[in-house]
């Protein structure tokens, strides 16, 4: 696997260990390369980034059990998955959640999500998989 992604987003999170193991089983994601405070996690055409906060700004964040929903951010990513239910059930089992809140688009079903820290994201399922 290439270390360059075709496309893909840096997140920034206080557990790195903990979000690596959501995103790498949520969305398919297999670890690329990993550095201390770093994780590249990928597919053939998405890279995701994980960096860790600084142990000094981390210790003043309370990620709650389950995760606050982080709503107040300008930016969200959407990921393809083969399953938008296999994908929300997996989330859920590793401490996220997909909202019930579905919609469809062209070419595609849609769903937000959160991971085990609250970042939200969205999941997309192609819709020709559907029919």
């Amino acid at each position: 696997m290439s270390a360059k992604g075709q496309a893909g987003v840096v997140l920034y999170v206080k557990d790195i260990e903990r979000v690596a193991q959501f995103y790498a089983q949520v969305l398919g994601l297999l670890e690329q390369n990993r550095l201390p405070g770093w994780v590249a996690l990928a597919s053939a055409t998405f890279q995701l980034e994980l960096h860790a906060i600084p142990a000094e700004i981390a210790e003043r964040i309370h990620i709650s059990t389950p995760p606050q929903r982080r709503e107040d951010v300008a930016l969200k990513f959407f990921v393809s998955v083969p399953s938008l239910q296999d994908a929300g059930a997996r989330a859920s089992s590793l401490g996220g959640a997909m909202f019930h809140e579905a919609w469809t688009g062209p070419g595609y079903s849609a769903c937000n999500a959160m991971d085990c820290e609250g970042n939200v994201f969205q999941l997309r399922e192609d819709a020709t998989a559907l029919v």
